[in-house]
């Protein structure tokens, strides 16, 4: 009988030998070389990095509506210039009338007129503030009034007349709407090109979180590979009596957990993949996207001050604040002088010209007859070259009771523009706290990077050790069921850390506004 249980224990530890995992010796001591066979197996649809940054720049919603801004500025811009575009009018009007009457000196019973009136000219307004109008009217006038020496008569009137504002601030009124736009079209132009780098860091970083979710599977799937064996192993030791039922129910546990586990790191991965996807605009074609690149592996020097001067010039959203600013204060300026009187000059040059056909007309025992004749075209030709000229010169003043519009008004885009410059400064104040935790960040990723993977191997090696002992009979399934749980937390912090630099990088691009770069 004692021979029997001695020939049973060797078979059983036999058995236990080789079904048991691996030693450290046969396993490759970097964690990423251990996964490599795992990750190369996996079905998806392998994504490069400039490719995801392409696709998102062509299908973010972010940017079609950052362009359409930039679209609505650059038309609201295009508006106000055209304010100062020449204007050509012409109005044409034909008028018919029959009225009674009861002086002779009207020429007829019922009196009748045809009136043809038409006016043409161009208007311009300047950008320092002056209006100009040229113009030309004509009037052609049939009657059957027996008095009426030109019928039909042809009445010509030009005209150039100008109004200059004498304060009211010149060109800084009239261009105030102008000026204004130009500073919202490029703060519009900055904000998009600032959506631009933030869509190409959204994207960065969120292959980034897809690389660590892709690497943690692999991980994880290593781990219940382990914890299968595990049970394996426990299940013969308890059949010969080498362990006890409590650890065969640490082993289950253990299995349990990591099979949960593994279903929520498949889960992550696949919704990694979902939110890159949406991100870019692009489905994969098979069932998920795989990260082909790696994380970059240096970092720049600079230091936190210098970094953060460069962020503060740089920075497209803070132009974009101050060009509001720039904004506000075109209107302010504008209502300083704007609350004053209104004092304009105001003066005309003008021509008349008068032609017809000339009628005899019988008054008693006289006959009179003009010596004035002429076509519209000679009407208008005695206008223009002003052989009947007429000028004018005056200033309209216009003085408002109490001034409170004005400086009700000035003070409201006062206040506009205090209340820009303070979002300018608490943008740039917040700006200057994110290079800084962004620096830091990047400062200490090699330091971490190393205290991680010291980690993973350290926790590498307890699980051999365990494994050992464990076989040895001198620790428990419990024991290395927390050794095991160790060195997955180990790897997935592991993860973590060779993504979070090169997710601060991203970050750090994005508020420099693409200045700074590392590889």
């Amino acid at each position: 009988m004692k021979m029997l249980q001695k020939l049973l224990v060797l078979i059983s530890i036999g058995t236990i030998i080789f079904f048991s995992p691996k030693t450290s010796a046969q396993e490759p001591t970097s964690p990423d070389s251990s996964l490599q066979d795992i990750l190369n197996g996996l079905p998806g649809t392998p994504l490069r990095l400039q490719d995801a940054v392409q696709y998102g720049l062509k299908n973010a919603t972010s940017v079609r509506r950052a362009e359409a801004a930039f679209l609505a500025a650059g038309g609201a811009r295009r508006h106000e210039a055209g304010q100062f575009d020449p204007q050509l009018y012409f109005n044409l009007n034909y008028q018919e009338q029959n009225l009674p009457t009861a002086s002779f000196f009207a020429g007829a019973a019922t009196l009748s007129t045809q009136q043809t009136t038409s006016r043409t000219g161009l208007h311009m307004d300047l950008p320092i503030g002056t209006k100009l109008d040229l113009s030309l009217s004509t009037t052609r006038l049939a009657t059957n009034s027996s008095f009426a020496f030109l019928n039909p008569e042809y009445d010509a009137f030009g005209t150039f007349t100008f109004r200059q504002a004498l304060l009211g601030g010149f060109f800084i009124s009239a261009r105030k709407q102008l000026t204004r736009s130009e500073r919202e079209l490029e703060a519009a132009e900055a904000r998009y090109n600032q959506q631009v780098l933030a869509v190409s860091a959204d994207v960065e970083r969120s292959y980034w979180d897809l690389y660590a979710a892709e690497r943690d599977f692999g991980v994880q799937k290593i781990v219940l590979g382990r914890a299968e064996r595990f049970l394996k192993e426990t299940e013969i030791r308890a059949k010969v009596g080498l362990v006890g039922p409590i650890q065969m129910a640490s082993a289950k546990t253990f299995l349990a957990e990591q099979q949960l586990q593994f279903l929520e790191s498949q889960e992550s991965l696949d919704r990694q993949s979902d939110l890159l996807a949406a991100l870019i605009g692009v489905r994969p074609e098979a069932a998920r996207y795989l990260p082909k690149d790696e994380p970059p592996s240096s970092f720049p020097a600079d230091s936190i001050e210098t970094l953060v001067d460069y962020a503060i010039k740089n920075n497209l959203d803070l132009q974009a604040a101050q060009k509001e600013i720039d904004a506000a204060e075109a209107l302010a300026r504008a209502a300083s002088w704007e609350w004053l009187p209104t004092v304009n000059l105001v003066g005309s040059l003008s021509g008349n010209g008068l032609g017809g056909d000339p009628h005899t007309v019988i008054f008693g025992t006289d006959t009179l007859i003009t010596s004035q004749n002429g076509s519209l075209y000679d009407a208008v030709h005695s206008a223009a070259r002003r052989e009947f000229p007429s000028w004018s010169i005056g200033v309209e003043v216009n003085i408002p009771i109490g001034f409170r519009s004005g400086l009700g008004d000035k003070d409201r885009f006062d206040a506009q523009v205090l209340g820009a410059e303070q979002q300018y400064i608490e943008q740039s104040r917040s700006l200057g706290n994110q290079v800084r935790a962004t620096y830091r960040e990047l400062a200490n990723a090699v330091q971490r990077l190393d205290a991680a993977r010291s980690g993973v191997e350290a926790a590498q090696e307890q699980v051999r050790i365990g494994l050992i002992s464990f076989q040895n009979g001198r620790s428990t399934a419990f024991e290395l069921v927390r050794l095991g749980e160790d060195f997955g937390v180990a790897q997935r912090r592991y993860s973590a850390e060779l993504v979070r630099a090169a997710k601060a990088g991203a970050t750090l691009k994005q508020l420099t506004s693409g200045k700074y770069s590392f590889k």
